[in-house]
């Protein structure tokens, strides 16, 4: 390592972001989880001027004005709106790096395994335009091995399903490397998508994606439920064009998200049927790890180890898992090339 990459290592604050499509989490070096924002930003309609980005943004989505939108420039996992999400990460990295610009942070990235080498390019060019100094990309659901634990340098299959806002991510992993995965871009927002869907269907009555994100934190369940919840959910009359309540059972909502959650136990499965003989018998002791937002929806963890008759965890800490792994990571910047290197060689 030359002098001046010492000297940069001394000045700079190292940082790791899951740059997710529902959320956006910010590792700082020697420091934790600094910043836990959704992946929104408030622009000037009809402009690329941004007005908000992070909480902010997320108030005013679904109640805007005419001339303000709110938008999410990340989809399904991937950069749908280049310049927006430069914008939307120079505020993350300022906001979390602060005062400290004498010399440009080293930035580590989560990105779906599934992604293309063109949207990996333009992830790295965003954030280096964003001011990162130098940017290395590690696939998200290696980084959520790492940040719930796993020992993922043993010669042994550890198996991770990372079910995020936009992507499911479903990889086994040993001696470093990833043996097998599969990306579905069904996870989250899906799942919202499909409550909208439903009411909509069943009821006639109109709700927005914070009441649909509502309604699956309070009674979503992918399994049935000791006693089955209930929830009043009010939305707009499509008849009548009025504001109306309904009484919403979670039997029904479990209904509504049963073809979205078949969708990522499907990706469990077929990962389980290409897992190698050797690395499957690992799998009976080991079991899987649920990581991301969507572990936390009652009864999936049930419901996957009822599918595959293997034991099912959830991490500690779902939702911070592939930021943790990212700023591990930031540590063994050298284990981060062996991941790279070992991601060129399986494309």
């Amino acid at each position: 390592m030359s002098f001046f990459h010492k000297l940069f290592g001394i000045f700079s604050t190292d940082i790791g972001i899951d740059l997710g499509t529902a959320n956006t989490l910010v590792y700082l070096k020697d420091h934790g989880v600094v910043l836990r924002e959704p992946s929104i930003v408030a622009v000037k309609a009809g402009t690329t001027q941004v007005l908000a980005v992070g909480e902010e943004a997320k108030r005013m989505l679904g109640r805007t004005p005419g001339n303000i939108t709110a938008i999410r420039p990340l989809k399904d996992g991937v950069i749908a709106d280049f310049e927006i999400t430069e914008a939307m990460l120079r505020h993350f990295i300022t906001k979390a790096h602060g005062t400290r610009r004498l010399i440009r942070p080293r930035v580590v990235i989560a990105v779906p395994s599934g992604i293309t080498e063109v949207e990996k390019r333009a992830v790295k060019d965003s954030a280096l335009h964003a001011g990162a100094r130098e940017v290395y990309l590690i696939e998200e659901p290696m980084a959520a091995a790492i940040g719930v634990g796993l020992p993922v340098t043993d010669p042994a299959a550890n198996m991770i399903v990372d079910i995020g806002g936009g992507t499911t991510e479903v990889a086994i992993i040993s001696l470093a490397g990833i043996v097998f995965s599969r990306s579905v871009r069904v996870a989250g927002d899906e799942l919202d998508e499909a409550i909208v869907n439903y009411i909509k269907r069943s009821y006639n009555i109109l709700i927005g994606e914070r009441t649909a994100e509502d309604i699956k934190l309070q009674i979503g369940s992918a399994f049935p439920l000791e006693k089955e919840l209930v929830m009043n959910v009010k939305g707009r009359d499509l008849v009548a064009g009025l504001p109306k309540t309904v009484s919403i059972t979670s039997q029904e909502i479990r209904e509504a998200l049963l073809e979205p959650i078949s969708t990522i136990v499907d990706a469990v499965r077929i990962t389980l049927e290409r897992c190698p003989p050797e690395l499957s018998a690992d799998l009976v002791d080991h079991g899987v790890v649920l990581a991301g937002g969507g572990a936390l929806l009652r009864g999936l963890d049930q419901l996957i180890a009822q599918e595959t008759g293997l034991p099912v965890h959830i991490a500690e800490d779902p939702l911070s898992a592939v930021v943790e792994g990212t700023g591990r990571a930031l540590q063994e910047i050298e284990f981060l090339r062996v991941v790279a290197a070992q991601d060129r060689a399986r494309t």
